[in-house]
């Protein structure tokens, strides 16, 4: 036990930090070489309990606090590091979070630091779309590890397919047909990803194959699919309740007005409709081939028809 090197996974009971525990754990190679530390609010909750059981050393950690990170990362070789714009909302705070993450990686002198960052939509779309701040602040943070000389590599994770679950939908018109209306045309393409099913493929690959992605972004999608292509997917897989499935292209005003009428403040829906709209003209990663990260993989990513078939949503649905 004592030979293992320590593994730091931030998030370790949410969605990307529990998948990579798990991937890893699953794993002899990556098993036998890393021991993992699980850094989560409260190590006495019972989704840290049942990681305990599995031989994960879940410790606190408080991102906002480096006396809190300075133990939790003392003796690490490596670290998987998550943050959370939602929880907030609140772009600077989300940096702060990570300014921390990196100055405690540096003070320990930490071999690899695998970040969870997104691109800088403000200067890919040369400002034109300068309000999607969950992906700015995460690519800023980016810029202050490498700024520090911290060994760092990206992992970068595609758009969510659980995102689908309230996207795709019901039209509330007869014939009631699920209905995937987004802003942007229908030939957008679009890399989804697994999110609970996949972030702990591509990190563990990423965790054994240090020296093939220091320095690089591993951009996390199983593949590209056009918006259009959503809705027939869903009809192949589920042929009964999918008859007649469609995609309709909405305007901004109509896509905001769905978000601030359940309850999102404008400026959220404002960053949101962004997301949506850059990834047609310049790309969601920018446009660049998936190719490389894919090739890094020894386990096959989850396909969206997979994921429609497997999803707790529509799990009976015909």
């Amino acid at each position: 036990m004592s030979d293992k090197k320590i593994f730091v996974v931030f998030g370790a009971t949410g969605m990307q930090g529990g998948s990579v525990i798990n991937s890893v754990l699953s794993d002899p190679a990556a098993a036998q070489q890393f021991r993992i530390r699980g850094i989560t609010r409260d190590p006495s909750k019972p989704n840290a309990q049942a990681l305990t059981a599995k031989g994960v050393e879940c410790v606190t950690g408080d991102i906002n606090d480096k006396a809190s990170l300075a133990k939790a990362l003392e003796g690490a070789h490596s670290v998987y590091a998550v943050t959370n714009y939602w929880e907030k909302m609140d772009h600077e705070l989300e940096v702060q979070q990570g300014k921390n993450i990196a100055d405690v990686c540096k003070e320990f002198n930490v071999q690899h630091l695998i970040w969870s960052g997104l691109v800088d939509v403000t200067a890919l779309t040369d400002g034109k779309f300068p309000n999607v701040y969950h992906f700015d602040s995460k690519a800023h943070v980016e810029s202050y590890i490498r700024s520090i000389d911290v060994p760092t590599s990206t992992f970068m994770p595609g758009f969510y397919m659980s995102n689908l679950e309230t996207m795709l939908t019901p039209s509330p018109q007869p014939p009631h047909a699920y209905t995937f209306a987004m802003p942007m045309p229908p030939s957008t393409p679009i890399p989804f990803f697994d999110a609970a099913g996949d972030t702990g493929k591509f990190v563990k690959a990423m965790l054994m194959k240090r020296d093939q992605v220091l320095g690089k972004n591993v951009l996390a999608a199983t593949d590209y699919c056009v918006a259009s292509d959503v809705p027939k997917i869903f009809a192949e897989v589920k042929p009964e309740a999918g008859k007649g499935a469609q995609f309709v292209t909405i305007d901004k005003d109509t896509y905001k007005g769905f978000l601030t009428g359940a309850g999102m403040p404008e400026f959220a829906a404002q960053e949101l409709y962004e997301n949506m709209a850059f990834m047609d003209e310049f790309g969601y990663f920018a446009k660049a081939s998936l190719d490389w990260s894919l090739s890094l993989l020894d386990e096959k990513p989850t396909t969206l028809a997979e994921f429609f078939a497997k999803a707790p949503k529509w799990k009976d649905l015909k």
